[in-house]
């Protein structure tokens, strides 16, 4: 799938919004032609830490919204910042979902009904962990995580992003099972939502064998979810909208969320 036409579409956000008072706290809105869309929230990597942010995906949400998505591009506080890691991070994540309500009581036509959640590596921890949770006045209709960072024990003990999982949780698994067991996504399942997980064979970053692990428990826990493993791909090409990798996420998205009620789909 090649990447959509934006040279019809403005290539920086409708708006930019925050949703609490800490840097990080903000998200931009880009808003296709289209009435009423769907919603895909992009949740960035970088391993939880600053000075990483949701300009990564910039590129991304500009092709979704030609696509035809609304795209809620969202940040968050990070590791490094005065308050950000664990439970902030996850809190400011839950908290600029639910403000795509806020930003449908300001006017802004959004279906509310169709969102997808889609993260990129420690975004795509977010993404599911997200998923997982209770929100108030939206619904999460699917969440795919693009080499998603699933299963927390075991990034901890292969010390994925130099030992990134114990500065987001401030503690080893040892120390604080509990939150752990809370924090990732695998011990968080059945999700009953639909899931993509897409994954590069070669990704020397967060490795295949934690989404292959996350699937299978996935589906012996009754969830519908599709594993992709893509043996043109690396770590890094989700974030590109001329890659394969980022086509598949779209054809799978488009699916997910399906039509308009509003719009005779």
């Amino acid at each position: 799938m090649k990447p959509a036409d934006v040279s019809s579409h403005s290539t920086q956000p409708t708006l930019t919004e925050s949703y609490g008072p800490h840097d990080g706290q903000a998200g931009d809105l880009y808003l296709p032609a289209q009435p009423y869309p769907a919603v895909v929230c992009l949740l960035h990597g970088g391993f939880w830490r600053m000075p990483h942010g949701r300009e990564q995906m910039h590129a991304i949400a500009q092709d979704l919204a030609a696509r035809g998505f609304a795209v809620w591009n969202l940040g968050y506080r990070r590791i490094g910042a005065p308050t950000g890691g664990w439970p902030n991070t996850g809190a400011d994540v839950l908290r600029g979902i639910e403000y795509l309500s806020t930003l449908a009581d300001k006017g802004i036509a959004l279906d509310l009904s169709r969102i997808a959640l889609l993260g990129h590596s420690a975004g795509g921890h977010l993404a599911l962990w997200a998923a997982a949770q209770a929100l108030n006045r939206v619904r999460i209709r699917a969440v795919a995580g693009a080499a998603p960072v699933s299963d927390l024990h075991a990034a901890y003990s292969m010390a994925l992003g130099r030992g990134a999982v114990q500065e987001l949780l401030g503690a080893s698994p040892d120390e604080q099972p509990e939150r752990y067991a809370a924090a990732s996504p695998l011990q968080r399942l059945p999700l009953g939502i639909p899931q993509l997980i897409a994954h590069a064979i070669d990704d020397h970053a967060v490795p295949i064998e934690m989404s292959r692990t996350y699937a299978a428990a996935a589906r012996a826990a009754g969830d519908s979810i599709l594993l992709q493993e893509l043996s043109d791909s690396d770590h890094m090409a989700f974030l590109d909208p001329a890659s394969s990798a980022h086509g598949a996420v779209c054809e799978w998205l488009s699916t997910a969320l399906g039509e308009s009620p509003q719009t005779g789909g």
